[in-house]
């Protein structure tokens, strides 16, 4: 089965010098699995001819956001609700989790609640797992046939199914604590409040479900299921 990574912004040059690119980290995220990939740099302008040129898509995180003048947004658009109607399987994690719903109809904004970075805990179903996240821009509104799967007090919406369409997640199931501790550094001084930064390297080394949601993303890419 071959991915098409719908890459809409680059990691860092620091991190990227250390952990490659989010592609990259998608491809270790999803490792031993089966799965071939190619890689679109949509943020640059480069999108694949047609929908069906893969199995599946996955669209990444992004420094931009999803109600932003970008040039890459309204093809990105059009190309996610394409898939949609050729009934082609999409991921989505935070950028991308966002702009599915917002080119299906749901309703993104900067959250006026703040920010949510490093390890979070979410209630997923009967249980709590724990992510890493790194947002401000959230889904407040969502499409129709849309259903959330996760949520905590801070994000309504942290995961999202459309039917067997599409499965989207806010948090960062690719980011490990090397990549969240750069992005402290790197990205957080002065835009991030100091308490949230300092947050997140109390919370280094501590365990997340980063293997559950790679299985989960799997599962959907084979099965159209996370169930």
């Amino acid at each position: 089965m071959k991915i098409g990574i719908l890459q809409t912004g680059h990691a860092p040059d620091e991190i990227q010098a250390k952990l490659g690119d989010f592609d990259a980290m998608f491809g270790r995220l999803l490792a031993d699995a089966g799965l071939k990939f190619q890689t679109f740099n949509v943020v640059d302008m480069d999108f694949p001819d047609n929908v069906n040129t893969c199995d599946g898509w996955l669209v990444t995180g992004s420094r931009h956001g999803a109600y932003e003048d970008h040039a890459f947004i309204p093809p990105l658009e059009d190309f996610i609700r394409n898939a949609r109607t050729a009934d082609v399987p999409m991921v989505g994690i935070c950028f991308g989790h966002q702009i599915i719903a917002q080119a299906l109809g749901g309703e993104v904004v900067k959250f006026d609640g703040g920010w949510a970075v490093g390890r979070q805990s979410y209630k997923w179903g009967d249980t709590e797992i724990a992510l890493n996240a790194w947002h401000q821009d959230q889904v407040v509104a969502l499409p129709d046939g849309a259903r959330a799967v996760a949520c905590n007090d801070f994000c309504e919406n942290a995961a999202v199914v459309y039917g067997n369409q599409a499965f989207t997640v806010q948090p960062h199931p690719e980011f490990g604590d090397e990549v969240i501790d750069g992005l402290a550094r790197i990205k957080g001084p002065g835009v991030v409040p100091d308490p949230l930064l300092e947050q997140v390297q109390a919370n280094m080394g501590k365990d997340n479900a980063n293997d559950q949601l790679s299985a989960m993303i799997i599962q959907f890419f084979r099965e159209r299921t996370i169930a």
